[in-house]
C-alpha cells in the first residue's frame, strides 16, 4: 500500500493543499490559524503521514519570486493576466519570473521542476489545458511534489485535480455570444474553433454549438474548421472555407479568440470579402489589440487583468478557496451588424 501524502492528508482535514504544507512546514510571510494546523495534524495522524524534514527546510527558505507560466508571451490575452498577477505580486513584495512554453506540455512540466529547484514562492499557471488532458497527471506529480515541498500553487482556465483555480466558464460565455448572433439574426455560421485537445477550444466550441442548437441553428460539422490557436491559425483556417463564404452574405465566422478572430477578418479581406457587408466576425477574450481593429469586432469580455490579480492572491492566500468562477459579458460591436 502506497504511502500517504501530503494530497491526502489535505483532503481528509477539508483543507487546501497549500495550507496543509504550511501546517508542517511554516512559511516566511503566512502562517496558519491554530485550529487549521491542529486538524492537519490529526488528520496525518489518522493516516499515518510524516512530514519531510528536507521540504521543512526548504519551505523556510523560499525565494521572493512568484513564476507565471503561460503558453505564448506575445498572446495579448496572456499579457494583460501578467500584468494584472504582476501587481498583485508587487504588492506582496514578491518579482514575477515570466516562462513561456509555446504550447508544448513537456515543456510545461520542464518549467514547473524548473521553478521547484529555485524555490519560487508560488506557481501560476495560466492557459487552457493541452493535449486533451493526456499530460495532465505528470504536471500534476509535479505540481504535488513542489506543494509537498512547501511551494504554492494557482491555475488559470480549467482546474488541475484538486488545485486552486480562476476558472474561466468557457461555454457559458460562448452559449451567450451565440445566443446574441442569433438574436441579430445570424442563422449561416462558421466556427473557428482552434485545436482539438485545447480544452479552452474544445469548451468554447461546445458552448457556441450548445447557444446555436438552442436557437434552432445547427452548424454542419464541415463548418466547424480546426486551426492554431494563434492570429495565423484564424487566417489560415478562415482562408480554407473562402469558398463556403462567397456568394453566401450574412454569414457569421465566430472564432473561439480574438487572435484567431483578427487573423480571419485579414483573410477574409485578402479573399476579396467585405467585412461586416458580406461575411460577419465575432471572438472571445476582448483582447486589448481589439481597441485598433476596425470594424470593432464583436466579443465575449473577459476581465483579464482582474483574473491574473486573482491568480495571484489565491496562490499566496492562507486558506485558498477550491474555485474562483469567472464569467464572460458579451459585447457586440460593428463586425456583426444586425441581419435581417
Amino acid at each position: 500500500m502506497p504511502s500517504p501524502t501530503l494530497s491526502d492528508v489535505a483532503r481528509e482535514a477539508g483543507v487546501s493543499l497549500a495550507t496543509a504544507s504550511r501546517a508542517f512546514n511554516g512559511s516566511a510571510t503566512r502562517t496558519v490559524r491554530p485550529e487549521l494546523r491542529d486538524r492537519v495534524r490529526d488528520a496525518a495522524a489518522r493516516l499515518g503521514y510524516t512530514p519531510d524534514a528536507n521540504a521543512q527546510a526548504m519551505a523556510r527558505g523560499r525565494s521572493s519570486a512568484l513564476g507565471l507560466v503561460v503558453h505564448d508571451i506575445a498572446d495579448p490575452y496572456f499579457s494583460s493576466v501578467a500584468a494584472g498577477l504582476g501587481e498583485a505580486a508587487e504588492a506582496e513584495g514578491l518579482v514575477v519570473t515570466l516562462a513561456s512554453t509555446r504550447t508544448d506540455p513537456v515543456r510545461e512540466v520542464e518549467v514547473v521542476e524548473l521553478l521547484s529547484r529555485q524555490r519560487a514562492r508560488a506557481i501560476v499557471l495560466a492557459g487552457g489545458r493541452l493535449d486533451g488532458g493526456r499530460s495532465d497527471a505528470v504536471l500534476t506529480a509535479a505540481l504535488t511534489r513542489y506543494v509537498d515541498g512547501g511551494g504554492r500553487v494557482a491555475t488559470v482556465g480549467q482546474p488541475l485535480g484538486d488545485l486552486p483555480c480562476v476558472r474561466i466558464a468557457n461555454r457559458d460565455g460562448a452559449r451567450d455570444l451565440a445566443a446574441a448572433l442569433c438574436g441579430l439574426g445570424y442563422r449561416d455560421v462558421v466556427v473557428l474553433r482552434g485545436p482539438v485537445g485545447h480544452q479552452t477550444a474544445d469548451e468554447r466550441t461546445q458552448g457556441l454549438l450548445e447557444g446555436f442548437a438552442a436557437h434552432g441553428v445547427e452548424v454542419p460539422g464541415e463548418r466547424v474548421v480546426t486551426g492554431d490557436f494563434t492570429r495565423d491559425g484564424g487566417y489560415g483556417a478562415a482562408t480554407g472555407v473562402l469558398p463556403v463564404l462567397r456568394g453566401r452574405p450574412g454569414t457569421a465566422v465566430v472564432a473561439v479568440n480574438d487572435v484567431m478572430a483578427v487573423g480571419a477578418m485579414a483573410a477574409l479581406r485578402d479573399g476579396g470579402l467585405d467585412v461586416p457587408a458580406e461575411v460577419a466576425v465575432a471572438g472571445f477574450d476582448d483582447i486589448a489589440t481589439l481597441r485598433d481593429v476596425v470594424p470593432g469586432l464583436t466579443t465575449v469580455r473577459l476581465p483579464l487583468q482582474e483574473i491574473g490579480a486573482a491568480a495571484a492572491r489565491l496562490a499566496l492566500a492562507d486558506d485558498p478557496a477550491q474555485q474562483v468562477v469567472v464569467r464572460g459579458e458579451v459585447v457586440v460591436r460593428a463586425s456583426t451588424p444586425p441581419r435581417p
